[in-house]
């Protein structure tokens, strides 16, 4: 909008600090439409960790929202009809390569945050200003009277070529997902997870101020500080962004617990798995439908695990227990469109999320939560790393890790990787003179094919089963792909749930993933 000459008045001082501020690379000079603002201060490294401690020391006070009706109970269609205006995206043609902008409040996302830029040591907040967006037919602009803050933020950058887009988000809650070069949203990662599972209910920390810093030139990197915030911890959050083949976030994590944390979840990703090979538990006509099919470790021994994703009938919930992982994530291998066969949701260009720690975090489990869902829309699967020990009241809690968004996993793989598994879901023929042939729905048959340079020396496989019998365990070589194919059986007459383990050896050496699964009658 227009500054009149009451308003210039009114705000002299103002306008002098939003024209140094326009210099100084902060603010965007726009002839028309100068930025709100609050005056610029210093900001320090451990400014947000700062203010973490102090909050913490405070009891925890819920925000309250005064996002209007008209706001809040938009549907998703009209919310979808509000939309940042491109020409004001921050930064652009001014910072090498990036630039941001902002989401409006409304439909599920009400609470309000606090957005700052930062430039060298000065920061300065972003006053709420609804003629930064476009406001299509199916909502109503709000009058701008009523400071509204913000939902989130979304970061662009030149990552497919000279004009910036998007390829990151931080909206709702502890959310945030991003994207790598060529690949198309899919799961999301959480800043914190508490009491995932819990009867009592889960609580869901919220990122309630953010700073984006300007980036350096040349650097390709982006810095993003978070303050979170819940009734049981406060947290600073530092995440330093380069976008690219594989977009990286290094984050550094500071915790301050309200009271004590005894299930806690580190670097909490969230994904959807409806069916795959495995598991069908819906007719459709496509092959699979899920944004991860499994979840990939090496854990503190150097053992390289693959876990695919069940979508069972009851909350199932698995605990990998390890010391000093070296990574963890949940993957989508299916890179190809007929793994899928779905031309608008693309599964094959959903992007793999890779947790990888830095330094030693000591003892814990990787927690995987299965949830039962027969709609594509909800996310159903939770992975995080929860230490052995609860995060004790009044004490300070640091994580650091690196976490990949990426088609494929981040790091050399000394194991060859699961490529594909399938299994008879409606049982083997134990009789076939039969008239029909007899079928036995208890028994089923597994194959696993792995993939890589395979050598012509001798394989062989371990396979257990914690109940139910294995047998007819081999390892041959498909000569159709060049892969190693192991078959077994498992008889699971009389159970509802099973854990199988299935290794390939060369000799006594592992010479794939090893291979897990907790099968569940349907």
């Amino acid at each position: 909008m227009s500054l009149s000459r009451r308003n210039l008045l009114k705000s002299a001082a103002g306008l002098a600090a939003t024209i140094t501020l326009m210099r100084q690379g902060i603010l965007p000079a726009y002839a028309d439409a100068p930025f709100l603002y609050e005056p610029y201060t210093a900001f320090r490294e451990d400014y947000v960790k700062q203010l973490a401690k102090a909050l913490a020391a405070k009891p925890f006070e819920e925000q309250k929202s005064n996002v209007p009706a008209e706001l809040s109970g938009l549907t998703y269609d009209q919310y979808r009809d509000i939309y940042f205006n491109p020409d004001r995206v921050i930064w652009k043609g001014d910072a090498p390569g990036f630039g941001f902008d902002m989401f409006h409040t409304g439909f599920l996302y009400n609470s309000q945050v606090d957005i700052h830029v930062i430039d060298g040591e000065k920061q300065a907040k972003l006053k709420y200003d609804p003629s930064l967006f476009k406001f299509g037919d199916k909502v109503k602009p709000p009058d701008g009277k009523t400071d509204l803050h913000y939902a989130g933020l979304r970061l662009h950058y030149t990552l497919t070529g000279p004009t910036i887009s998007e390829f990151a988000v931080f909206q709702g809650a502890s959310y945030f997902r991003a994207i790598a070069k060529g690949l198309s949203y899919g799961l999301s990662a959480r800043g914190l997870a508490i009491d995932t599972g819990q009867p009592t209910g889960e609580e869901f920390p919220a990122f309630k101020s953010f700073w984006v810093k300007k980036p350096d030139v040349g650097t390709g990197t982006i810095v993003v500080h978070a303050l979170l915030d819940s009734p049981s911890v406060t947290g600073a959050y530092r995440f330093a962004i380069k976008p690219g083949d594989d977009t990286q976030m290094d984050i550094e994590v500071t915790l301050y617990p309200r009271k004590d944390l005894a299930h806690v979840g580190i670097a909490p990703l969230t994904s959807m798995f409806v069916s795959g090979p495995l598991v069908r538990p819906v007719e459709d006509f496509r092959e699979a439908i899920h944004d991860s099919d499994g979840l990939m470790m090496i854990n503190g021994r150097g053992e390289w695990i693959w876990r695919p994703l069940n979508n069972p009938k009851t909350l199932q919930v698995s605990a990998f227990e390890d010391l000093s992982p070296r990574g963890f994530g949940l993957m989508q291998r299916g890179r190809s469109y007929a793994d899928y066969r779905d031309v608008e949701a693309r599964y094959d260009l959903r992007p793999s999320a890779w947790v990888e720690p830095i330094g030693d975090w000591g003892a814990g489990s990787v927690q995987l939560f299965e949830i039962p869902s027969l709609v594509e829309t909800n996310d159903n699967i939770v992975a995080y790393w929860q230490p052995k020990d609860p995060l004790a009241a009044g004490g300070e809690y640091s994580y650091v890790y690196r976490l990949h968004w990426c088609a494929q996993w981040p790091t050399d793989q000394a194991s060859a990787p699961v490529s594909q598994v399938e299994f008879s879901g409606s049982g083997v023929a134990v009789d076939y003179t039969a008239n029909p042939p007899k079928y036995d729905p208890n028994i089923r048959l597994y194959v696993i094919e792995y993939a890589g340079t395979l050598t012509d020396e001798e394989f062989t496989a371990e396979v257990k089963s914690d109940s139910g019998k294995v047998d007819h365990v081999s390892v041959s070589r498909n000569p159709v792909n060049n892969m190693l194919r192991l078959n077994f059986r498992h008889d699971a007459t009389g159970l509802d749930v099973a854990e199988l383990r299935a290794e390939l050896k060369r000799g006594r050496a592992p010479a794939g993933e090893t291979w897990l699964f907790r099968w569940t009658r349907t």
